[in-house]
């Protein structure tokens, strides 16, 4: 009978993205997807899929050859957004097993169905971002990684092995999980056989990601595991320039293998020179921009993809986005207080610890957050069980303070862009309906 409720869950969500990739207003291409849009249809497609006959480096492969291989079966990119579809539905059986395995059946289907509803991942799914993508193949991965560790299963860790270097060619920021995640199927005492498990994973990992690899090594003659964008990141996030000071450093390197070298040792290098303080400062830099209360549907409205948007509509597409998320939020806060760790909770502290750390480490940007809203979900979800069933623990000195670490942390991330998004999407719009009011 528990498959029932997820079935549903599942086919609601599919509904829902279908209806919005084709009630959606008509938009236009903003930022990165004119990007994704040029090397999917511009490159592979174009070079029939030829992974030597196009100069990519910069981003990873996967979602252009996702974007390629769907232009070249349907002659549209609209096939692209019935696919993203069909993948975004597929994040609500990976959130409840996920969330079954870790904390139980009802947090699964809570799980299931705040990723089945939650606005953001149901916009994302009609635009050209990979971040739908990764998130399937990320998740499943971590699904089945956790399968592995509990029934023993060295075919569950091969497979999200597979999964989790798909992941890795479409977002780089998993590849360096990956060695944790190894790490932690590996440290099993309840079970033997962690460390085959473990190298079962990795092996696969291996195997997916390095025929990339050996093809950068063949096209640019260079070591790059999967792509480049990681050292421009790294430079942009640490060395206090303007975002145009340093793209014109960048751009100003000839080669596309030397700007990245470039790129990674002058970011290494800011790094150096900001010790001892760079951590702290790091932080309050970046984590306000990583939970941001923003969205990039938002953003896409306020700059004009959309074309002209009335008042009303960007208030109500504030609220649309933005509520979810603090309720939320505000449940992750009570589940932090009140979570008690295994070795499935473990890994999920363990994912969002790193890909906060990774963005600390580069740059923060609430589209960078989505993947791992996954995570909060179940964090959320198990909180809202317990408070429903009346069985929330009594929180000891040291649970209090974890809840308030965390919802302090949060709310000095929050209240900056909570009070920008609601000026601009409250009290600018003030008597301007049916202008132009998407300029940020």
């Amino acid at each position: 009978m528990r498959s029932r409720p997820v079935l549903l869950l599942t086919l609601a969500a599919l509904a829902l993205r279908i209806a919005f990739v084709v009630l959606e207003p008509a938009t236009r291409l903003a930022g990165d997807e004119r990007t994704w849009i040029g090397w999917g249809v511009e490159g592979f497609a174009a070079a029939h899929l030829s992974p030597t006959r196009v100069p990519l480096i910069f981003y990873p492969p996967l979602y252009p050859y996702l974007i390629a291989a769907a232009y070249l079966a349907f002659g549209t990119l609209q096939a692209v957004k019935w696919i993203q579809a069909v993948l975004s539905a597929l994040m609500v059986p990976a959130a409840f097993r996920i969330g079954e395995l870790a904390f139980g059946t009802k947090v699964g289907v809570v799980a299931g169905a705040l990723t089945a509803f939650y606005p953001e991942l149901i916009w994302f799914s009609a635009h050209f971002w990979s971040e739908t993508l990764f998130m399937v193949l990320m998740w499943w991965a971590l699904e089945r990684a956790l399968s592995a560790d509990l029934a023993g299963s060295l075919s569950a860790a091969a497979i999200g092995g597979v999964l989790w270097g798909l992941a890795v060619l479409t977002r780089e920021t998993a590849l360096y999980f990956a060695p944790v995640l190894a790490i932690w199927l590996a440290v099993n005492r309840r079970l033997a056989g962690g460390g085959a498990r473990a190298a079962a994973f990795l092996l696969a990992v291996v195997l997916v990601v390095a025929p990339w690899t050996w093809r950068n090594w063949i096209v640019f003659h260079a070591f790059v595991p999967v792509s480049t964008a990681g050292g421009l990141n790294l430079f942009q996030g640490n060395s206090g320039l303007s975002r145009q000071e340093v793209y014109d450093r960048y751009e100003a390197v000839q080669g596309r293998i030397e700007q990245y070298r470039y790129a990674r040792d002058e970011g290494l290098r800011a790094i150096r020179d900001r010790q001892p303080a760079w951590l702290f400062e790091k932080l309050v830099e970046q984590m306000p921009n990583f939970w941001e209360a923003d969205s990039l549907a938002l953003i896409h409205m306020k700059r004009g993809a959309y074309g002209a948007v009335p008042g009303f509509a960007l208030v109500l597409a504030t609220l649309v986005v933005l509520i979810p998320y603090l309720l939320v939020l505000a449940f992750f806060i009570a589940g932090c207080a009140a979570l008690s760790l295994d070795r499935p909770r473990v890994l999920l502290v363990m994912l969002l610890v790193y890909y906060n750390l990774i963005h600390v480490v580069t740059h923060g940007f609430a589209r960078y957050r989505l993947p791992v809203m996954p995570a909060v979900f179940l964090v959320a979800a198990g909180a809202w069980i317990a408070w429903r069933d009346g069985a929330l623990p009594a929180l000891s000195p040291a649970r209090r303070v974890v809840g308030w670490a965390v919802a302090v942390g949060l709310s000095l991330c929050l209240v900056p862009s909570f009070q920008r998004t609601l000026r601009h999407s409250f009290v600018e719009q003030e008597g301007r309906s049916g202008q132009d009011a998407t300029r940020p």
